[in-house]
């Protein structure tokens, strides 16, 4: 078993790299490995957990770490099943310092029992880009065909397209690979920014590895077997297709996956139109929810992609299939929430459209989707002129109201502004320039013209200009002020917690998960994972304690350089304002302090958003205060 971390150091502006090995119980995976090393090289870590390959069903998640362009602080992204091929490697993590002197593809491979081949080699990514399918799925097929012949079994790709050239929210992008091809299975590492990183830091378009050395991985599945049915009286793989499944099918909606579940559920929460439909009456919401997503959007998916059993895994044997999909198109809610409904699109022709073309180019698609959505609304209301974002003809005005709309063709044109205000973003056409990030944008056009434009922007901020769109649920703990935002490092119930409560939920929340992406375990097996890990760290390697330790001081450490910001827009305090109220007058909930905040906001909004958001933090900082390392 693991006894080390074998790390592999790349510097990227020379190819010279080394082996260092880390002691297996100073550090547990790449997340407390990878805050180490960005701290100490500024670099970009890219690793597997110590589980990676076994049989433990969810622990092939490839973990992204470093110090976020977007965001700011450190931050930490994953993408499915990407560690599987990432430990033929026989290495625990990639770590990358120092920049190409043009954009290269990193060349990693090894072959038996020999070294880790590591290259750098220089490519035209521009005209890459533009050839074929254009942006990341043209760099992953124009690396396989140049690479894949050197490689004894499929190898994996990880690609960066133009977004992360001309934003700071590009994200990396990947996709199974199997007998010589790349499916259409992508898998994403998008919150962070961490395509912009690995492009603009360290002059990286694609990374592709793999190899054949083969190390060992837990595999005794009787082993496995007992532990689950003392603690749930079944075996693992009985507990994990249990646990598993909104992401494959739910009878109780009739649709699965993220997409048709959270849909299928979401009713008078769900948020459309740029947020504005948190000022909406809840009749009008439901009747949004219903006439154009359970009887048009969620209808489609279901008959195109549920029924039909469209569905596959993210490149390792699991029992989710989580990943549904129509045609080359895969269905996610987060990507097709921030580039539908929010944008003013309820049509799959329409979302298919927008969402592909923001993967294309290499988006975060939800903060694309944020983006697009914020800049419609001012384009809806005459705050932007359609010539100063690049966008001209017809279709410079969004239809963004729900008032006669038509699900097909307004979203159809909703959608094609959406792809030209991408293209905008990607050309930086007129003013539209996001290589400094959307807030300050926002604060600059604010500056110039008025404090609405930004007061339409929904957005957490971080220190001075960093930013994220938040997740696309209709709460507060998706506005907190924790350390890491955009992921679920947060409480994003749709209960009423009071804020300090709040605080300290979203603290342990952290915690949790942080157990997650630490040994490279994807969240959507969590309803047993948090609770058998420290038991199955115990039985494999007899130090639970220290490695609960090791969490507690992790997440101290990140929230120690928590620059988070109060709430600079005023849709954003409406967000908390409007679901407080929601909670009284729509759930009927009667709690007296959940009375007394929307009190408070109604007279004095300002003032209680600073409360809120204050003692949210107090709730954070007393969880993880860091008295004692």
């Amino acid at each position: 078993m693991t006894t080390h971390l074998k790390t592999l150091m790349v510097d990227a502006s020379s190819a010279f790299y080394r082996i260092e090995r880390f002691a297996l119980g100073d550090f547990w995976g790449p997340v407390d490995l990878g805050l180490h090393l960005s701290r100490k090289y500024n670099s970009l870590n890219i690793g597997a957990g110590i589980w990676a390959g076994s049989i433990i069903p969810g622990a092939s998640r490839l973990i992204f770490t470093g110090f976020s362009p977007c965001w700011g602080g450190f931050y930490i992204s994953s993408m499915g099943g990407a560690a599987l091929i990432f430990d033929n490697l026989g290495i625990n993590l990639l770590s990358v310092v120092g920049k190409a002197a043009a954009p290269s593809v990193l060349y990693l491979n090894r072959t038996h029992g020999e070294d880790i081949h590591v290259e750098m080699h220089p490519i035209n990514v521009g005209e890459v880009w533009s050839n074929g399918r254009r942006g990341v799925y043209s760099l992953m097929d124009f690396v396989l065909d140049r690479f894949g012949d050197q490689y004894e079994n499929d190898p994996r790709i990880l690609a960066v397209g133009p977004a992360a050239a001309a934003t700071d929210f590009g994200a990396v992008c990947s996709a199974p690979i199997r007998k010589g091809e790349v499916t259409i299975i992508d898998t994403w590492a998008g919150r962070g920014g961490f395509g912009t990183k690995l492009f603009r830091d360290h002059g990286i378009a694609a990374i592709i590895y793999g190899g054949t050395f083969v190390d060992e991985d837990f595999r005794d599945r009787n082993v496995a077997d007992q532990w689950f049915i003392e603690k749930y009286q079944m075996k693992l793989a009985a507990k994990d297709l249990e646990s598993t499944t909104k992401y494959r099918f739910d009878p109780k909606f009739d649709t699965g996956g993220t997409f048709g579940v959270n849909f299928a559920s979401l009713g008078g929460a769900m948020l459309s139109f740029n947020y504005t439909s948190i000022y909406m009456d809840e009749s009008e919401r439901r009747e949004i929810h219903q006439k154009f997503v359970l009887d048009h959007y969620l209808a489609q998916f279901n008959d195109e992609t549920i029924r039909p059993k469209k569905q596959k895994t993210c490149g390792e044997p699991c029992a989710a299939v989580c990943k549904k999909y129509h045609d080359i198109y895969k269905k996610d809610y987060e990507p097709y929430q921030a580039l539908g409904p929010l944008c003013g699109v309820f049509d799959q022709r329409a979302a298919e459209r927008l969402t592909h073309h923001a993967d294309m180019y290499g988006f975060d698609a939800i903060s694309a989707g944020g983006v697009i959505a914020w800049l419609m609304e001012c384009l809806s209301r005459d705050l932007i002129r359609p010539e100063e974002l690049g966008v001209h003809g017809p279709k410079n005005h969004p239809v963004f109201s729900p008032n006669n709309f038509d699900a097909v063709s307004d979203s159809l044109h909703n959608a094609e502004l959406g792809v030209s205000l991408l293209d905008a973003m990607i050309e930086k056409r007129g003013i539209l320039d996001l290589s400094e990030g959307a807030r300050k944008f926002g604060r600059h056009l604010a500056r110039k013209k008025g404090r609405q434009i930004l007061d339409s922007f929904v957005y957490i901020g971080f220190g001075r200009n960093r930013w994220m769109v938040p997740n696309q649920y209709w709460t507060p703990g998706v506005m907190s002020p924790m350390a890491i935002m955009g992921k679920y490092y947060m409480y994003y119930g749709q209960d009423f917690l009071p804020p300090r409560e709040l605080g300290r939920q979203c603290a342990r929340r952290l915690q949790a998960e942080l157990i997650m992406d630490n040994l490279g375990m994807c969240r959507f097996h969590r309803a047993w994972a948090e609770e058998m890990i420290p038991e199955i760290i115990e039985t494999l390697h007899g130090d639970r304690k220290r490695f609960s330790t090791c969490i507690q001081t992790t997440a101290e450490r990140i929230s120690s350089r928590n620059a988070g910001v109060f709430w600079e827009s005023e849709r954003s305090m409406d967000l908390v304002a409007c679901f407080l109220k929601r909670k009284h007058t729509v759930d009927g909930i009667n709690d007296p302090e959940l009375i007394r905040w929307v009190h408070f906001f109604e007279t004095d909004k300002q003032e209680a958003a600073f409360s809120f958001w204050y003692d949210i933090h107090k709730g954070i900082q007393e969880t993880l205060k860091d008295c004692y390392r």
